[in-house]
C-alpha cells in the first residue's frame, strides 16, 4: 500500500524514517518512481544528523568517497541523466570537468548544505522530468554516442545508482559515527 511504513522483518530502521515504502502494485512509471525516490530517502537518511564537517569526512581510507562528496556526486548524476541527456536541457555540468573528472569527490569546497539544496533541487527537476513523459519508451539521446536512451532504462540505471551508493553510505556512517541501518 502506498504510504505504508516499511513491515517490522525489514532492515532496522533509524529514527525519524517517515520513508513511504513503495507500492507493491502499481503501474512501471508508478513503481520505478517511487522506488527511486525511496533510494534517494534513503540517502538523505543515512546523512542526517551529522554536523557538516563530519558529512566531509573521507572515513574509509584510502577511498576519498564521504557523504559530502556523495550527496555533490548525486546531483550531477541527476543533472546529466534528466536534464542533459533525456531532456536535452543545455545547463553546465555539477561539480565535474574532463580535466577533473573526481571533484565531486576530491574538491570538497562549498557549503556542505548547499550541496544538499543543489541535489534536493536536481531532484525535483528529474521528478518533474519524469512526471512530463507521456511514457517510459519516449528517450532522449546519449551526449557521449548519439545513440537514443529510454527514460525507463534511465529509471532503471538511477536506482541502481543510488543502491550503490547507499551501501557506501552505509560503511561511511558507521565509519563516521557507528550508525548502522536503513
Amino acid at each position: 500500500m502506498t504510504g505504508a511504513p516499511a513491515p517490522k522483518h525489514y532492515a532496522p530502521r533509524w529514527n525519524g524514517d517517515t520513508r513511504p515504502a513503495p507500492p507493491s502494485v502499481g503501474g512501471e512509471q508508478e513503481t520505478l518512481s517511487a522506488v527511486l525516490d525511496w533510494h534517494r530517502a534513503t540517502f538523505e537518511l543515512k546523512c542526517a544528523g551529522l554536523p557538516p564537517e563530519r558529512l566531509s569526512e573521507q572515513a574509509v581510507p584510502p577511498s576519498a568517497l564521504s557523504l559530502h562528496g556523495l550527496v555533490r556526486h548525486l546531483a550531477g548524476v541527476e543533472r546529466w541523466w534528466f536534464r542533459i541527456q533525456f531532456a536535452g536541457e543545455d545547463v553546465p555540468l555539477l561539480y565535474y570537468s574532463d580535466d577533473d573528472p573526481d571533484q565531486d569527490f576530491e574538491s570538497l569546497d562549498g557549503d556542505v548544505d548547499e550541496a544538499f539544496a543543489v541535489w534536493r533541487a536536481e531532484c525535483e527537476r528529474s521528478r518533474n522530468i519524469t512526471a512530463a513523459a507521456a511514457s517510459l519508451d519516449e528517450t532522449g539521446i546519449r551526449k557521449r554516442t548519439g545513440e537514443p536512451i529510454s527514460l525507463r532504462r534511465i529509471l532503471v540505471d538511477m536506482i541502481a545508482e543510488y543502491a550503490r551508493h547507499n551501501g557506501h553510505a552505509d560503511l561511511l556512517r558507521e565509519r563516521i559515527d557507528g550508525a548502522t541501518g536503513m
